[in-house]
């Protein structure tokens, strides 16, 4: 029987070609108070110390909203063990009407060594039937990936904050796409996290009345929390892919400058300040002010616009949350591609090529 809900144990330990029959006997002796459900395999893969445990923990708590067939993998490809260790489990959530639990898979790989290399074997011959694949690769991406592992990964979910070498990792995942046929989508959290900022700076345009304001652009101040510069980077490429800006300085006085399509400058100012992820966000048109920071609650954004003749009156909008499980439940519920994702990162790619340059510390 699965643990109860709330415990996150690796649970029965087995040997590889042993997963079918302990798979079903966990359903068989549930039967009755448990149903199995999978809409997709989820895929998630680490070779940080003490994954295995962390990444049950996010699963068990992903899967109570979002069923499937989790496999969580550890690898330590350094070591000099050559080693497979495998768990079963199954997390467990009282359906909302209050009857049998609802139950996902998951089954837990430990690679050590040399066995890592056998990720794509792994992987392929445990997948729930012919359910969709989503994997979670955590780490920085190797670059002899084998490519036979894109030809059955449906999306690809990555954190590029994570990144020290944004160009080089960008590179590999375009060619992992390529390799796929242009097949796997490309879903990566430091976009996501942008996803509550992004509406709340568009509904500002959403009236006809307000587009002429794009021609009128002048300048734009973001604010970002330590180690959060490539989102800030991203959050002025989707400005710039959205209002067909070019780049025009890279770096000037811890600034950056694009053109807009009447090759009008626009000024970009980053700042680094402790806080959120993404901070106050200021865009300037001329005589009016747009600005979109979080309120003093935590969870909401504060929404205002003033100018001239006009006085600020600030609304609230909700606020993104930064817990990996929210991002992921985000991303989960999202279908078809991110086209726009790929448009901002070419238009900010020389600047999140160069770890960010255009950065000014502030308070």
């Amino acid at each position: 029987m699965p643990p109860p809900s709330g415990t996150y144990s690796l649970g029965q330990p087995v040997t590889i070609s042993d997963i079918g029959a302990e798979l079903k006997k966990l359903w068989q002796e549930g039967e009755g108070a448990m149903t199995r459900a999978s809409l997709i395999n989820l895929a998630v893969y680490s070779e940080r110390p003490g994954s295995l445990e962390k990444n049950t923990q996010l699963i068990a708590k992903i899967t109570e909203n979002h069923s499937c067939r989790a496999l969580v993998i550890g690898a330590t490809p350094e070591s000099k063990e050559d080693r497979i260790e495998a768990w079963v489990n199954a997390h467990c959530h009282v359906s909302r009407e209050g009857g049998k639990q609802i139950c996902s898979e998951q089954i837990s790989f430990s690679l050590q060594g040399p066995c890592a290399k056998q990720l794509p074997s792994i992987v392929f011959s445990h997948l729930d039937s012919d359910l969709p694949l989503y994997l979670w690769w955590q780490d920085d991406f190797p670059n002899d990936m084998d490519p036979q592992l894109w030809a059955w990964v449906d999306r690809l979910i990555f954190d590029s904050q994570t990144w020290k070498d944004f160009d080089k990792q960008m590179r590999l995942v375009e060619t992992a796409e390529q390799e796929a046929r242009q097949r796997i989508v490309l879903c990566d959290l430091n976009w996501t996290r942008l996803d509550k900022v992004r509406y709340a700076l568009a509904q500002f345009f959403d009236h006809p009345a307000s587009h002429h304001h794009f021609a009128k652009m002048e300048s734009v101040t973001v604010n970002f929390g330590p180690g959060y510069k490539s989102a800030a980077i991203l959050l002025i490429g989707w400005l710039a892919a959205q209002l067909k800006w070019k780049t025009n300085q890279q770096h000037m006085n811890g600034s950056c400058r694009f053109l807009d399509s009447n090759d009008r400058k626009i000024d970009i100012e980053l700042r680094e300040k402790s806080g959120n992820p993404i901070g106050e966000v200021i865009l300037n048109s001329q005589q009016t002010k747009f600005c979109v920071k979080p309120a003093k609650c935590g969870d909401l954004l504060e929404v205002s616009r003033s100018g001239e003749n006009e006085t600020a009156k600030p609304q609230m909008m909700p606020a993104q949350s930064n817990d990996p499980v929210d991002l992921m439940t985000q991303e989960l519920l999202r279908g078809g591609q991110h086209r726009i994702y790929l448009r901002a990162v070419n238009a900010v790619r020389s600047l999140l090529g160069n770890g960010g340059s255009p950065t000014r510390h502030g308070d």
